[in-house]
């Protein structure tokens, strides 16, 4: 079985389960505890902290450790609008925009719900780029002159694989002085992520070969961030609850791992990604690429087959033993048709026939014979099987 459907999950790293697993037999403490195997749990999470905000060029104490990428935009979305809210003392607004993750357009609807809260989704170009310049309206529009708390984006999408101009927007958000988040769930392993200038990253462990369940905010310090869990008081006070010691030992290895492989693998691998569009868009007549052509994540292929149902052909793709999906492991299940793609001003019916193809980070898998079996998997379902 050929496993095509990395954005939603990879596989864990073997060097990240063996870095792991002496915290889970052996080590086991709660770092909160004081006594010598909690001291040890302790340094090993503070160690993991470390080496994360290395990474990112971030202070250690700026490093959260959270359950996955979901609650990591949460509590960036939350924490820092509710946070910002409570200093200025009047209700703030948010600017994202129409093609983001679930959990960033479910946490505005949110804000906007219960705590009436300003809320503008920039729309995006066919390809799903942001202009700088609408952002830079938004910015000075400020709906019922309430003051802007934040500005969150995706670095790169999940569905399609495009990429924005972070550091021009980084660039508006400065000159306006509103904090950037930048959902960089997608991006890592693949995208450099110091150096973006944003103030707030989401990275989910599962995308870069750590195990599921850890993920990371990090968050500049001199920000408010109004915790979304209150208890104990663990990281800072900002995430309470006995922290995954485990997942972070492991979170820390495969970020790091990500960061050194990463320029040799994404070169390599959007050598290979682009050899694989090229095949399929001769093969398939009806087929066309989804996102940007060029500013595109190196592991992401997506395409819409006009005239077939994208979940047939997935279930042909599977007959031949190649994995993929149609879109985001989030919205698994639903009918409708991705939000992403309405968002591109692709027409509904041909969204449906989404298909998407994203690869992992080792970079030397020959594609040219996948590109074959998507155009038998479509033919097949076109003639009826």
């Amino acid at each position: 079985m050929l496993y095509l459907d990395h954005a939603a999950t990879a596989p864990v790293r073997p060097e990240v389960l063996e870095a792991m697993l002496p915290y889970l037999r052996d080590r086991f403490g709660n770092p909160s505890s004081h006594h010598t195997v909690g001291e040890a749990a302790a340094h090993a999470l503070d160690d993991a902290r470390r080496r994360v905000a290395s990474v990112l060029a971030m202070r250690p104490g700026d490093v959260v450790f959270t359950s996955g990428g979901t609650e990591a935009n949460n509590l960036a979305l939350k924490g820092l609008s509710i946070g910002a809210s409570q200093r200025s003392g009047t209700p703030v607004h948010l600017v994202t925009t129409a093609i983001e993750h679930e959990s960033i357009l479910a946490a505005c609807e949110y804000l906007e719900r219960v705590h009436r809260f300003a809320v503008t989704r920039l729309p995006v170009s066919s390809t799903g780029r942001i202009d700088a310049d609408h952002l830079r309206d938004a910015l000075h529009t400020r709906p019922g002159g309430a003051p802007t708390a934040l500005v969150s984006v995706g670095y790169a999408n999940n569905e399609v694989g495009t990429v924005q101009d972070v550091a021009g927007l980084a660039a508006v958000c400065r000159e306006a002085r509103v904090p950037l988040h930048l959902d960089a769930v997608q991006a890592a392993g693949w995208l450099p992520l110091a150096g973006t200038g944003a103030d707030a990253l989401s990275i989910a462990g599962h995308k870069i070969g750590a195990a599921p369940g850890v993920g990371v905010l990090a968050v500049r310090g001199r920000l408010p961030l109004e915790p979304l869990l209150h208890g104990g008081g663990q990281e800072r006070e900002r995430r309470s609850g006995t922290e995954n010691v485990a997942g972070a030992v492991g979170f820390a290895v495969a970020l790091e791992r990500a960061e050194a492989e990463r320029v040799d693998t994404a070169a390599r691998t959007a050598a290979r990604r682009d050899a694989f569009i090229a095949r399929v868009l001769s093969l398939v007549p009806s087929a066309r690429l989804t996102g940007d052509p060029v500013e595109r994540l190196p592991g992401t292929a997506s395409f819409t087959f006009a005239g077939v149902f994208g979940e047939a052909v997935l279930l042909e793709l599977e007959r031949r033993g190649i994995v993929s999906s149609s879109g985001s492991a989030c919205a698994a299940g639903s009918d409708e048709p991705s939000h992403v793609l309405l968002a591109l001003g692709i027409a509904p019916e041909v969204a449906q026939t989404a298909v998407r193809f994203t690869f992992g980070h080792g970079g030397d898998l020959d594609l040219l014979p996948v590109a074959d079996a998507v155009a038998d998997a479509v033919a097949a379902v076109r003639s009826g099987g």
